[in-house]
């Protein structure tokens, strides 16, 4: 080489940080240098993707632009650093052993639904993996729920004690080969197995057995939807009363067969991610009716995993599929446990020996504003970090009590859990001790601070006082605004709105309809609670979340005092009161267990009631649920009175209009209509024109986008959750950035 060709030799060294292992990165950065004849090397760190390239300085530029533009496509890059270092004079390229330094901040990757690829030889009698169904590749399978450790190499997974046989081994160190580096790679010879045959599933379903069977983030338990007894016997043994119960379809073929279904549902349903979408069915289907009971949607989603594409091939009708537990307890991930566990609920098992480190339940999605909003957040998508704008200490946040979720902060990434559920019973909290421990071992996390919940009662509340480190309680619905700021990158000014069923409040009453003017300032953000609803009681306390006719009653009595109708929908004003009606009106007198709250998840539940849609919650925010469901496609600009959250003038509304013979749907349009004008009100009153939507109550369709549209035409920024659930499922996230790195 001559010295003016040393001299124009340059070297580039890039670093990638995100969700960049697991996902042929290395391969692909190698079969590019290699193209474009660049030395130089690449690895997986700790911290994230590691390339040093070595070449002409055109080229090097030509390099990183590929980089960035040809990219697989399951990587997320968060952050990506440049920087230009002396050449070493390399003359190959080549992929370096992992390097495991301290500081772990690379996000592990989900586990990925099936490639195109990947099912054609899955179902080609040609190829040495038909019908094996733990087939995979870079572009596929198995990721968060057997990785053990970081950086993601198969010493570091549930699949190390699997021995790569001649053929894989081959595929595995072959760069050209779509499974080089693929950590869960197998075959027949050399991987996991069934411990029993799929086409007897299909046969225990098709007689409407109960099928127990070993999924990617657990157990499943499977029935036939069509059988209506199945179901029932299903629901009765897992305790599961009317809570909609997902599907899975065979194909997009069948699920259009079923369901109305728009481009961007296809897309999530066919996504990498693969969730459960809420879609509207179709009116005549032989779908079982105590499927869904009274949802206006079905839960669907395809085959996932090779074993699910093998039991659909053999089954060709619809499966209930629904996580391997009893209500309020945990997935069941190993055999022993699922044996034991599910020994009275299911009748048929199917097992394998692939371990599987830690649960997934299946992630539920829904089209809201025409994006994907996700309700659940778990496989497909958990534990992908979320980059906020500002550092944060090194926090463990522990989440609320319902749809339990926790986060770490790591620098500027913060990384959420799974989905693990609510903290109701001692399997539940064993469930949440273990997925801290887990996400702490796996990115080698050691907290300096915990961030709670203010309610004293919450099991994770509880949990963290335990814990011996320094506490930071974060109110409830400020951490709510916070979750859905942080994932948006709102930075500055903006209103706050944090309506849903339950939260401790600073006044200890419970609060769920909340307005915030939240500012900048040194530590981080200052929340000033502006508005409110109107406080009344709940009759019972906890009971008035289950029974929403507690709700009715106390705004009745509120409003008309000792005459007050009836709070069952005013449906027989002259009947003899129920005992329990009798019960509640003494309390209201007596203000004997009446607790305050401003919650309009309970204001929901008492329009609900009064209207005559549901007296009671089998499953959470079902009233409110079956209340937007009445709307249908009704659209009206009509909207009861709500003046600065004074519910009185439209509970006078709603009895006024149910007397005189008003259509429910109606007085439900008018009812969230009442909502959106006070959200309108009030965000004029702050001079910011950034506003913020949070809680569980947005989880309701109608209510979001319609005042949505209502804000953004009126010149307003709106800012709802993509990534985190608006519900409890995203306080964690909210409670990590409420702590800001000094």
């Amino acid at each position: 080489m001559t010295v003016a060709a040393k001299s124009a030799t340059k070297r580039l060294r890039i670093t990638l940080r995100g969700a960049v292992q697991g996902v042929g990165f290395r391969p692909f950065v190698y079969r590019l240098a290699t193209e474009m004849s660049l030395a130089g090397w690449v690895l997986n760190s700790s911290s994230g993707l590691v390339v040093e390239v070595e070449g002409p300085a055109d080229q090097l530029r030509l390099f990183e632009q590929r980089l960035e533009r040809e990219r697989p496509q399951a990587s997320v890059v968060t952050v990506r650093e440049s920087s230009w270092i002396a050449p070493e004079g390399a003359d190959r390229f080549e992929i370096l052993a992992s390097d495991s330094d301290e500081g772990k901040s690379v996000n592990v990757l989900p586990d990925l639904a099936t490639c195109s690829q990947c099912r054609e030889e899955l179902f080609d009698p040609e190829n040495h993996r038909f019908e094996y169904p733990f087939t995979n590749c870079t572009n596929c399978g198995p990721r968060y729920t057997i990785v053990v450790d970081i950086p993601y190499d198969r010493p570091n997974t549930t699949m190390r004690d699997f021995v790569l046989c001649p053929d894989c081994r081959a595929e595995y160190e072959n760069a050209s080969n779509r499974r080089f580096h693929a950590q869960p790679n197998a075959c027949p010879v050399c991987g996991p197995k069934l411990d029993g045959a799929i086409e007897d599933v299909a046969e225990a379903l098709l007689q409407g057995e109960i099928v127990a069977l070993k999924g990617i983030g657990g157990f499943q338990l499977l029935v036939d939807a069509r059988n209506a007894a199945a179901v029932g016997r299903l629901r009765q043994r897992k305790h599961r009363e009317e809570k909609p119960f997902a599907l899975m379809m065979a194909s997009l073929e069948m699920a259009r067969e079923y369901c109305e279904i728009s481009p961007a549902e296809v897309q999530l349903l066919e996504s990498q991610a693969a969730p459960i979408v809420l879609l509207k069915p179709k009116s005549a289907t032989d779908i079982a009716w105590n499927v869904a009971h009274c949802s206006p949607y079905l839960g669907v989603m395809l085959p996932y995993s090779p074993l699910h594409h093998l039991l659909m091939q053999e089954c060709r009708f619809p499966l209930v599929a629904t996580s391997g537990n009893r209500s309020d307890e945990p997935i069941c991930i190993a055999n022993e446990e699922a044996a034991a566990r599910l020994k009275d609920i299911a009748d048929h098992f199917l097992m394998h020996n692939r371990p599987i480190m830690r649960a997934c339940d299946d992630s539920v999605v829904r089209l809201t504003r025409g994006r994907a909003g996700i309700l659940r957040r778990a496989r497909g998508y958990a534990p992908l970090g979320i980059r906020v704008a500002h550092a944060v200490p090194p926090v463990l946040a522990v989440g609320g009590h319902l749809k339990n979720t926790v986060a770490i902060g790591v620098g500027q990434d913060v990384f959420l859990s799974q989905h693990i559920g609510d903290l109701d019973t001692l399997e539940a909290r064993g469930a949440f001790e273990k997925a801290i421990a887990d996400l702490c071992r796996l990115y080698s996390f050691k907290p300096e601070l915990i961030a709670c919940d203010l309610h004293p009662d919450y099991a994770s509340t509880q949990w963290a006082e335990r814990a011996g480190l320094p506490l930071h309680r974060v109110q409830h619905h400020q951490a709510h605004v916070a979750a859905c700021a942080a994932e948006n990158n709102v930075e500055g000014e903006y209103l706050g709105v944090s309506w849903d069923g339950t939260g401790y409040g600073l006044d200890g009453a419970i609060w769920g309809g909340e307005f915030f003017h939240v500012s900048p300032n040194d530590a981080g953000h200052r929340f000033e609670r502006i508005a409110h609803l109107r406080p009344f009681g709940l009759p019972g306390g906890d009971a008035a979340v289950r029974e929403g006719w507690r709700s009715a009653a106390s705004l009745l009595f509120e409003v008309f005092g000792a005459e007050s109708p009836h709070s069952d929908g005013i449906a027989q004003p002259a009947g003899k009161p129920r005992l329990e009606d009798s019960r509640v009106r003494y309390m209201l007198q007596n203000r004997i267990n009446v607790v305050p709250t401003t919650s309009v998840g309970r204001l929901f539940d008492a329009v609900a009631s009064i209207a005559g849609v549901a007296r009671q919650n089998r499953f959470e925010g079902q009233a409110a649920m079956l209340l937007e469901n009445e709307i249908g496609a009704l659209r009206t600009e009509q909207a009861y009175p709500l003046p600065s959250g004074d519910w009185g003038p439209l509970i006078q509304a709603v009895v006024a209009d149910k007397r005189a013979g008003i259509a429910v749907p109606e007085i439900a349009a008018r009812f969230h209509n009442a909502l959106v004008k006070w959200i309108l009100e009030v965000a004029a009153s702050t001079g910011t024109k950034h506003v913020v939507l949070s809680g569980g109550v947005f989880q309701n369709r109608y209510l979001t986008e319609r005042a949505s549209a209502a804000l953004e035409c009126r010149g307003f920024v709106v800012y709802t959750h993509q990534r985190v659930p608006p519900n409890d499922g995203g306080i964690a996230l909210g409670q990590t950035v409420m702590n800001r790195q000094t």
